[in-house]
């Protein structure tokens, strides 16, 4: 039978971190050294096949609540031309890791027209009259109360991601809607031209030209026994594994809905050649990507979609590579401990005899594939390193290797240490690795531009390292500074200059404030800062969500949200080869009948104007002068 994806070479053996940690109470032996083995992707030879292996793969990994052992609770993209306007004024996007490949967001501009979605309702504002010139309603009833949403740009097309709660070992816990997927014509007055049904949790996506790449995480439809009470674990287990070994085919098999302007409807489910799976695999997770083109619509053969028998939860996309990686037995088995919180550090030190809760060894595998042919994406390759990643920022592709970022703790917990590794890109063999960052503490931030990586870790104190990968099979740290707090996110203030965006904290490492940190990174042997801007007891949502960051280089302009005790808004600096400096804040008014200011979300330059999004509406300011210009209200 023809598969899709093609059975992998086996990559070659992956090393270990090299880094040799102590804890701070100098009982904790560091993380042991060892070898990975190797990582094959390989498609099932039809249903008989798939069946066998995620039944037995699944009831190794059932426990006595179910799956997971939890208790239930190189193109780039390109402007439409045909449809653009000649006089669309000079314009910033949303914030992306990567020039040319768009990522969901909940507000999307062009210049002429800025679209989002609040409340399962699309709203499209007129830049030029500043005005809501159309809207289309998405949900109905209650659901609008539960619809998250991001969306995309293309054209005279948007594509609307509702993230739903398709997990089952979730559907019990908070009421949610549907994961769907809506593609809205905004030629004329905005229509549905289609709605896609996967079953499953949006997990992210990209868009490389017009072409949308989704990614989609399921879990086994599996009705398991409820037993007494009194029943004990073996016994929860045993009659677990049963039932998963009983489970049809169909269980698996994610199942997609489309629906089409006219109402009508097709049900489909991916095919059993079309799904392949790492050597070692759970069977309680699979990954769907679903192609669309927004240009074209959705076609005859649907979303095209192909499966992995994989865990997943971070996306990284170039314009030639879509990236999956994914920590097996780890997010589904152990909720993270709230000290390990990605950019929310403990308020307090541990004292040496809190007890720490253990945690399992860490490791990540990571699948990638080949977007640059229209339709299904290829497989490429994978591979597995040791540690966890903190997001997609922990991920570069340059010059055909693979950099990756990672955080590895002791299974007590008590110890870490963080290593960079290099990958190549065609196999995800790896080619060399720099170890020891930050003992005893964990990544908080990473950016690789370039032959260059900078990665800050903390505890206490804010090591921010600098790396010279111009030979990936030798990555070597060139430098690093220590200052109190930490960057949460960096972004690139040109030549040789870096933007720290992240909190203030005490010798003792407890949080402050926000801080903004302009870094001279040009002598990569001696990283300096330039300059600190410091707000105290405040907190911004740029630092877990890069989205909310602006950064416009033409004029040094940047816009923060900024959440502090009195007061919400957007926090406006000047950012130049010097320092960083505040122009003011922008705030959205007090609405009738809220006692609060509204938090601000995104910023954007359009023309010579500052635009502003909040859940409450979208502000107009003076970008030279802030003066309020214009209040839409998305009511």
């Amino acid at each position: 039978m023809k598969t899709l994806i093609r059975t992998a070479a086996t990559a070659a053996a992956l090393a270990t971190v090299t880094a040799a940690c102590t804890s701070s109470t100098g009982s904790t032996p560091p993380p042991k050294a060892t070898t990975l083995g190797a990582v094959r992707l390989v498609a099932y030879t039809g249903c008989d096949d798939m069946l066998a292996g995620l039944r037995e793969r699944a009831a190794a990994n059932v426990g006595p609540w179910g799956l997971g052992n939890s208790v239930p609770m190189t193109a780039r993209m390109e402007q439409d031309t045909a449809m653009a306007k000649t006089d669309t004024p000079e314009h910033s996007t949303t914030n992306v890791h990567e020039a040319g490949v768009d990522e969901p967001d909940l507000v999307k501009t062009d210049g002429n027209r800025i679209v989002t979605v609040k409340d399962g309702i699309l709203r499209v504002i007129d830049t030029a009259t500043r005005k809501v010139t159309s809207s289309l309603k998405l949900t109905e009833g209650d659901e609008r109360v539960y619809a998250p949403a991001d969306l995309l740009l293309s054209g005279e097309r948007a594509l609307v991601l509702f993230r739903g709660g398709g997990d089952i070992m979730y559907k019990s816990m908070v009421p949610v809607g549907d994961t769907r997927y809506v593609l809205v014509d905004l030629a004329g007055p905005p229509k549905v031209l289609s709605t896609i049904k996967p079953q499953g949790t949006y997990v992210d996506a990209r868009m490389v030209g017009s072409t949308v790449r989704i990614v989609t995480r399921n879990q086994p439809n599996i009705t398991f026994p409820q037993l007494k009470d009194t029943a004990s674990e073996a016994e929860r287990i045993k009659a677990n594994q049963a039932a998963v070994r009983q489970a049809p085919i169909d269980a698996w098999l994610p199942k997609i809905e489309i629906t089409d302007a006219s109402g009508a409807v097709k049900k489909d489910a991916v095919k059993c050649e079309r799904v392949s799976h790492p050597a070692d695999y759970t069977g309680t997770s699979l990954l769907t990507v679903h192609t669309v083109d927004l240009a074209q619509g959705v076609t005859a053969s649907g979303t095209d979609p192909i499966s992995l028998a994989a865990d997943g939860d971070i996306v990284y996309g170039t314009g030639a590579g879509l990236y999956v990686a994914s920590n097996p037995r780890w997010w589904q088995s152990f909720p993270m401990p709230i000290e390990d919180t990605p950019n929310v550090p403990p308020a307090e030190e541990p004292t040496p005899d809190e007890p720490t809760p253990t945690v399992p060894p860490e490791e990540t595998e990571i699948h990638k594939f080949d977007v640059t042919s229209p339709g299904a994406p290829a497989y490429v390759a994978s591979g597995k390193v040791k540690g966890r990643l903190l997001n997609q920022y922990s991920m570069s592709e340059h010059d055909g290797h693979l950099r990756i970022a990672t955080t590895l703790t002791s299974p007590d917990g008590r110890n870490s240490s963080s290593t960079v590794y290099t990958l190549k890109a065609d196999t995800m063999a790896k080619t060399g690795e720099v170890g020891g960052l930050g003992e005893g503490e964990r990544i908080y931030s990473v950016r690789f531009m370039g032959p260059v990586g900078y990665c800050v870790t903390f505890k206490q104190v804010d090591p921010l390292y600098t790396l010279d990968l111009r030979d990936p099979a030798a990555p070597k740290v060139t430098g690093e500074l220590k200052i109190t707090g930490y960057s949460a996110y960096l972004h690139p203030g040109g030549e040789g200059r870096l933007i720290g965006i992240g909190q203030e904290a005490s010798e003792k490492g407890r949080t402050l404030g926000t801080q903004v940190s302009l870094f001279d990174v040009s002598d990569p042997a001696s990283p300096r800062r330039l300059s600190q801007l410091f707000q105290k007891d405040s907190g911004s949502e740029a630092e877990w969500d890069p989205h909310a960051f602006l950064y416009w280089p033409k004029t040094g302009l940047s816009v923060i949200p900024l959440t502090q005790q009195t007061e919400s808004g957007a926090l406006v600096l000047k950012i130049d080869d010097s320092g960083v400096s505040k122009l003011g804040m922008i705030k959205h008014p007090v609405q009738q009948g809220q006692d609060y200011q509204p938090g601000i979300q995104r910023s954007m330059i359009i023309g010579a104007s500052i635009w502003t999004v909040s859940h409450e509406g979208v502000q107009v300011n003076d970008a030279a002068t802030l003066a309020s210009q214009a209040w839409i209200p998305l009511r």
